[in-house]
């Protein structure tokens, strides 16, 4: 007879939604892949590219370029829009309002307030992140080919866990991929910043659960329990 508790079946869909993501672990600020692959991630500023001269447009387009044929490795780009959340910052006007004596200045606070959930509403702004995804992949950078990748989609994927000592071997050569990439970033005067382990899984429990993250926000990494399959 099949369980239709809700705790059941929900327990049961995340293991299924497990199954199919390509991340084993999350360690020492770094992706450990199914396939014993690292990942690690730079949050980077961006820049208003129109706002710049025609002689700054041109400096940052051949900037770019030398980036893009200096790199021995591939990266990713990954651009994330999130419609903007100014919860916190309508949290901090409201208690200024309630600590406010003068009653016109409350009534405007009010207003302002108001105002400002209108116009984000009606304007629908629009919040950008960017990262760049920097690889490590023992053995070589070769990506699968599409039937390769077909296969492990439909068949059990087998677990490369790596030892401590690997680990900490292929983290150091990431780590010098990292440093390069950064330093051509900062010559673009584009500022990065790398995802410690608690940055990386609050990243992917927003991705994953674009419904639910602004109501119920995850706990600290060091509460959180993880079951192994």
């Amino acid at each position: 007879m099949k369980d239709t508790r809700p705790e059941i079946q929900n327990k049961k869909q995340v293991a299924s939604t497990q199954k199919y993501l390509e991340i084993m672990e999350i360690k020492d600020d770094t992706l450990i892949m199914k396939d014993g692959s690292l990942r690690a991630v730079l949050l980077v500023s961006s820049v208003n590219f129109s706002l710049k001269s025609a002689e700054e447009q041109e400096a940052i387009i051949s900037q770019y370029i030398s980036f893009l044929n200096f790199l021995e490795f591939p990266i990713q780009i990954v651009i994330q829009s999130r419609k903007l959340n100014i919860d916190a910052y309508l949290a901090s006007i409201k208690e200024k309002q309630t600590q406010q004596k003068n009653e016109l200045l409350r009534l405007q606070t009010s207003e302002y307030i108001q105002y400002i959930k209108e116009l984000v509403e009606l304007g629908e702004i629009m919040s950008k992140k960017f990262y760049v995804v920097v690889p490590f992949v023992p053995g070589g950078d070769q990506a699968d080919s599409f039937f390769v990748r077909l296969g492990q989609i439909f068949s059990p994927v087998s677990l490369i866990r790596l030892k401590d000592k690997q680990f900490e071997e292929y983290n150091k050569k990431l780590a010098k991929r990292l440093d390069q990439v950064a330093g051509s970033l900062s010559g673009m005067g584009i500022t990065s910043v790398r995802l410690d382990t608690q940055g990386l899984i609050e990243l992917f429990y927003n991705t994953y659960n674009l419904e639910v993250h602004d109501q119920q926000k995850m706990a600290g990494s060091g509460e959180l329990q993880l079951e192994e399959e």
